[in-house]
């Protein structure tokens, strides 16, 4: 492991190596394989660095077959023997806070629930850990909580270094190693020791804040979201602006805001109900003015009208309380915009006509789909002709039925 750069020491930003092999790869991406590197390849939920070689932005770094591949943006040229490498500091550094997070959080939940971690992912936003959990309570995870954040205060180190089998077995370890060869356990003295091939700080007080963001149940355990470090003020300062900014347009302070929240749902709601009446008085009186100035058609009823201001949902309404109002109404509705039809159709007790039969004759003349029963019908197509058309075809077809 002498060439991994990042197990010696996981601040190294800047080194120099030689260039033992370049390639491409089947998709096209050039790489290059050096005699040593501090750029680490994901493994154990933990993503890659990233950085440069000679300038040449290295988009992404694997290891296949035991030697590390340095994916590149461009090839090297090929008179170049010895490179430098630049890590991205700011993604190491942030992998490293997030990795160590996830440690002390995974031990604080065996010391506190003794709740064991099963999964874990370090994702660009977010990190997440699955918990053998059946629930998790509020005063649970608040405990949780408080127990890792104090370890990151007590500022303890955090010891990362490969042991041979007699050392191992007399380390506590949390979980056992998943190989059986060069076993690095990451240690943080009298609180947790696991195996762990990550870059990690120095230090506990360098993870920085852990804050548990949320969680849900995953596949019969509890999966938490949480942030740390550079990660967690990010995250605050963008809520604290959130707050600030609402509590300025609700005209109130941030300690009252969920109360003054609250009375606005309530006003929202009130308007909702005395405007949905308004409505509904509206569609009354629509209604019976159709009805009054509806055509014969035969016994029946007959309101056939286009709008080009209401959804399928408020010709619904307006059929089915005309259809009430008037069980020997008959009504033809349609709903246009620029490229769409929309048509209602329905009948009321007294009409013997199978209005479903109805639309699914007139909806080919828009290529249109639909269903519905005898009673009421709808469906929607192509403005391909005009609305009254339809209409008019649907008369015919109704004219016909009636006779």
């Amino acid at each position: 492991m002498d060439d991994r750069l990042y197990y010696q020491d996981a601040y190294t930003r800047t080194f120099s190596a030689q260039v033992t092999k370049t390639g491409v790869e089947q998709d096209g991406t050039p790489y290059a394989v050096l005699n040593q590197t501090a750029f680490y390849p994901p493994g154990g939920g933990q993503p890659s660095d990233l950085g440069v070689l000679e300038e040449i932005r290295v988009v992404d770094v694997e290891e296949v077959d035991g030697e590390i591949r340095h994916r590149l943006e461009a090839p090297l040229s090929e008179s170049i023997g010895e490179v430098t490498g630049h890590i991205d500091w700011d993604r190491r550094f942030d992998h490293m806070q997030q990795h160590a997070g996830q440690h002390i959080l995974s031990a604080s939940f065996l010391e506190v629930v003794q709740a064991e971690t099963v999964a874990f992912h370090l994702g660009k936003e977010r990190v997440t850990i699955d918990v053998r959990l059946d629930e998790l309570t509020a005063d649970v995870w608040e405990k949780v909580e408080k127990r890792a954040n104090q370890i990151v205060l007590e500022n303890h180190p955090i010891i990362a270094r490969f042991v041979d089998d007699e050392e191992l077995a007399t380390l506590p370890l949390k979980k056992q190693p998943t190989v059986t060869e060069n076993i690095r356990v990451v240690m943080i003295p009298d609180f947790d020791y696991n195996p762990c091939g990550g870059t990690h700080p120095a230090r506990t007080g360098e993870v920085g804040m852990i804050k548990i963001l949320g969680w849900e149940r995953h596949r019969g355990n509890i999966r938490l979201e949480f942030i740390c470090g550079w990660r967690a003020l990010r995250d605050y300062n963008q809520k604290q602006a959130v707050v600030r900014d609402t509590a300025k347009l609700l005209a109130t302070n941030e300690g009252e805001l969920i109360a003054q929240t609250e009375r606005l749902l309530a006003e929202r709601d009130t308007l909702k109900a005395k405007l949905a009446e308004v409505d509904k008085q509206l569609l009354e009186v629509e209604v019976n003015q159709q009805l009054a100035a509806a055509s014969q058609l035969g016994h029946s009823r007959l309101i056939m009208c286009t709008f080009t201001d209401k959804t399928i949902q408020q010709l619904q309404q307006f059929a089915q309380l005309a259809t009430a109002l008037a069980p020997d109404a008959i009504c033809l509705l349609a709903a246009t915009t620029d490229d769409k039809v929309q048509v209602v159709f329905a009948r009321g007790q007294e009409v013997n006509v199978a209005i479903n039969q109805v639309l699914k004759e007139t909806l080919p003349v828009i290529n249109g789909k639909g269903g519905g029963n005898p009673a009421m019908a709808q469906g929607g197509g192509q403005s391909i002709v005009d609305a009254e058309e339809v209409l008019l075809h649907a008369r015919k077809l109704l004219e016909a039925s009636l006779m």
